[in-house]
C-alpha cells in the first residue's frame, strides 16, 4: 500500500491507485462486507489523485467519465460506507474525502494539508494520539474521535514559490 508521502513526490500514480482498490477488496472480504461496483469506484474517484475530494466533486466525475445520473445520496451512503470501513477519511476544514493510506488497523487521522495545491499527506504518529489521549485525560475529557489538520506548504509548493 502506498505510505504518505508519495503524494508529494513522483510515484507510479496508477500503481498507487491499484494497490488501494485491491487492499481495499481483501480488506472488505475479511470483513465479510460489500464493496459494490459503485463503492469501488467512488474510492477509485478519491484516489485518483491525492488531494482531497468532495461529494459533489465525485459526483460530477461519475457523471462525467461514467455517464452515471448518480444522485448525491447515492455518493454520500457510498462514502458512509468507506469511512465506516477505513478506506477514506474525512478532512473537515476541506468538506473533503482522501484515500487511508493504512486501512488495514483503526488509527486517528492526521493529515498536513497544502494550502497552496491542496495536496493531503496522512501521517499515523501514535505520539500525536498518544499526547491528545493524556491531555484529554487530565481534564477529565473523554475522546470519542480525532482529526489533526494542518496546514501549510508541501515541498513542491514551497520550491516553486
Amino acid at each position: 500500500m502506498p505510505k504518505s508521502p508519495l503524494a508529494c513526490t513522483p510515484h507510479d500514480h496508477e500503481h498507487c491507485v491499484s494497490s488501494a482498490l485491491a487492499e481495499a477488496d481483501q480488506l472488505c472480504e475479511r470483513s465479510g462486507v460489500r464493496l459494490t461496483a459503485l463503492r469501488k469506484r467512488v474510492l477509485e474517484l478519491v484516489w485518483q489523485s491525492h488531494k482531497p475530494l468532495g461529494a459533489y466533486d465525485i459526483l460530477a466525475e461519475l457523471s462525467a467519465q461514467d455517464g452515471r445520473r448518480a444522485a448525491p445520496p447515492t455518493v454520500y451512503r457510498a462514502l458512509d460506507f468507506l469511512l465506516e470501513n477505513g478506506l477514506v477519511h474525512r478532512i473537515a476544514s476541506l468538506n473533503a474525502f482522501i484515500g487511508c493510506n493504512h486501512p488495514e488497523h483503526p488509527h486517528q487521522g492526521q493529515f498536513l494539508i497544502c494550502r497552496n495545491c491542496h495536496t493531503a499527506i496522512e501521517l499515523e504518529q501514535p505520539a500525536i494520539s498518544e499526547a491528545i489521549d493524556e491531555a484529554a485525560r487530565g481534564v477529565a475529557f473523554q475522546v470519542e474521535g480525532q482529526t489533526v489538520e494542518v496546514v501549510g506548504l508541501c515541498g513542491q509548493c514551497r520550491k516553486a514559490a
